[in-house]
């Protein structure tokens, strides 16, 4: 054996800072077409993105309403591209990712509370975590010139950012 993990590529087997191996996920529709039942058309779809994204909706939280109310499995498949690239083409995304967005107000609520309890260690402690979280994936996204090269998460104005 050469000491490669044989399943790296498909589980990496590793999630930041708790014990899980994570390896639960769904699974798309084998099928890449637009189901037969399908009554919206592309453009519909993506009116309806836009109209829910000026009420102040993610894309994760559009995507659910498109499914459960309006019965649209896979906007992919209607329409060819992503909710988020939709929205960027009609500049309708936000400045940061929506991922790195609960991070910052996830780790804003723990400061807030560490405020009025000094003495919890163990938020202290997720604390941390949580910004090594937002460290690294702002990090990530750096590379990828989603966000500028001098963008910094601060904690002092990280409240500013989630408002």
């Amino acid at each position: 054996s050469s000491g490669i993990n044989a399943e790296w590529p498909l589980r990496p087997g590793v999630r930041m800072h708790t014990p899980g191996k994570g390896i639960a996920q769904s699974a798309l529709p084998f099928k890449r077409t637009v189901p037969t039942w399908q009554k919206l058309t592309s453009d519909e779809v993506k009116e309806t993105i836009y109209k829910l994204s000026k009420k102040g909706l993610t894309p994760s939280q559009i995507g659910v309403i498109l499914r459960d109310s309006h019965g649209v499995n896979q906007i992919k498949h209607l329409t060819g591209t992503k909710i988020l690239r939709i929205l960027r083409a009609k500049g309708l995304s936000s400045t940061i990712p929506e991922d790195l967005y609960h991070l910052i107000k996830k780790a804003v609520a723990i400061r807030k509370h560490m405020e009025k309890n000094r003495q919890d260690k163990d938020s202290k402690y997720r604390l941390i975590l949580i910004e090594s979280r937002i460290h690294k994936l702002a990090r990530y996204y750096k590379t990828k010139a989603v966000l500028p090269p001098s963008w910094k998460y601060e904690s002092a104005t990280a409240s500013a950012l989630v408002a």
